[in-house]
């Protein structure tokens, strides 16, 4: 099969993802062989690809957002051939330890990840654990599906770490495959969305779907927000969004990756019992929930489509913001 590799992580112009060619592997107990039917792509793939996240398997195969038709599956699955199902950044918790007790299997220090520490959808074939698979709605194609993956399903949790009071305002910083899957969420529940973003292309998006306003990352907001979320990986826009929530607001942010913070000022950012949250991969309730959530909204995902053969310039595309809405990669057969 066809696949790519990031076989020397460095800046994109680097060419640290290059194609390779690779018998599929049999899957194993509990395992599924897939055909890859769209593999979105994330920012997190950028972070693999370049190096700002540590090397778990050399030459791994990044993609994280794989719609995928099982062709096998190893004994003690539930799924059979023919199924259309999704595979997530999340592949492996331990079960055991106190967090996956207590409902918190995201922050299991067992885990393990699709595209980083196994080989992902950037690829004709994948093998997926059956366990961590997910059911799919009905009509939507592959690519409209594959941003839900990773991109709705973080963005999603953001939006629930960032406590959103019912009718609030919410503010979102960067606007690329997960914020705007984020905002029609938020917006489908009432809220006031409010997006800061460089791109005038995203801001135009922002607005068409329905945003009460759309401003460059550093602008002021038109009223103090309830809750923000920060996507973009910029430790910059933390002191700025924290400036712009008002009396007991909170700020999410959602990247497994973030550049330093600057130094916060007591007063401006953090008094009033304003506070910053993380957000750490998710749970797979997480993904079942916002998936059912997902097949009742008419949330759509601004989607571009590159041929596997593309892999590269699409996430050079996205390493230079030329990418307005998610990336989708689809195998040429």
């Amino acid at each position: 099969m066809r696949a790519w590799s990031v076989t020397s992580p460095g800046p994109m112009a680097t060419g640290p993802l290059q194609p390779v060619e690779r018998e599929p592997s049999e899957p194993g107990a509990g395992e599924l062989l897939l055909r890859v039917r769209a593999c979105g792509v994330c920012r997190t793939d950028l972070h693999v690809a370049e190096g700002d996240l540590p090397v778990r398997l050399p030459g791994v195969t990044p993609g994280h957002e794989i719609v995928g038709e099982v062709v096998a599956a190893g004994p003690g699955c539930l799924h059979s051939p023919g199924d259309r199902v999704g595979v997530a950044w999340l592949r492996y918790t331990c079960g055991s330890c106190p967090y996956c007790r207590r409902g918190a299997e995201n922050l299991c220090p067992q885990a393990k990840y699709t595209g980083w520490d196994a080989h992902g959808g950037y690829a004709e074939y994948a093998i997926a654990p059956d366990a961590y698979v997910y059911d799919l709605p009905a009509g939507r194609t592959d690519v409209e599906l594959a941003p839900l993956l990773c991109a709705g399903i973080i963005g999603y949790r953001a939006l629930r770490r960032a406590e959103l009071p019912p009718g609030g305002r919410l503010g979102i910083w960067g606007f690329g495959g997960s914020a705007h899957l984020t905002a029609q969420i938020a917006l489908a529940e009432g809220a006031a969305v409010h997006v800061f973003t460089r791109s005038p292309a995203a801001r135009r998006l922002a607005l068409e779907l329905g945003a009460a306003w759309a401003g460059d990352s550093f602008d002021r907001s038109p009223a103090p927000l309830d809750s923000a979320i920060v996507f973009a990986p910029a430790g910059e826009l933390v002191p700025a969004a924290l400036e712009r929530l008002d009396r007991g607001g909170t700020l999410a942010i959602a990247g497994i990756h973030l550049s330093d913070v600057p130094t916060l000022n007591y007063q401006r950012h953090l008094f009033q019992e304003r506070q910053v949250r993380s957000v750490t991969a998710n749970t797979r309730a997480d993904g079942q929930e916002f998936l059912r959530l997902a097949g009742r909204l008419p949330i759509k995902a601004a989607t571009v489509s590159y041929g596997l053969s593309d892999a590269d310039r699409a996430l050079s595309d996205l390493a230079a913001d030329r990418v307005n809405g998610a990336a989708v990669l689809i195998p040429e057969r």
